[in-house]
């Protein structure tokens, strides 16, 4: 798990991955607190691969702020290729 301590969600952000990748606030934050979960870090920008408690194998860019608060910037399913790095990574 990745120690969260809150979330600040963007209106656009969350409509947009409501609406465009059928994403829910509700998931995003559920696949930050599942095991397995693969966490790289480019720059200032995070990047996370998990699955949800549902098993919908999610991707996401966030960034962290202060104190430990996620601002997710995009969240989609895994395409193909992400989600067969995953289950190798994680020997599934």
């Amino acid at each position: 798990m990745f120690p969260v301590r809150g979330f600040e969600w963007d209106t656009g952000n969350a409509e947009k991955n409501l609406l465009k990748h059928s994403v829910t606030t509700g998931e995003t934050e559920e696949a930050f607190f599942t095991d397995p979960l693969i966490l790289r870090v480019k720059k200032n920008l995070y990047y996370i691969f998990s699955v949800t408690l549902g098993g919908r194998y999610l991707f996401g860019v966030f960034v962290l702020k202060p104190g430990r608060i996620v601002r997710v910037i995009s969240i989609r399913d895994m395409e193909k290729k992400d989600r067969s790095l995953y289950k190798e990574k994680k020997g599934r």
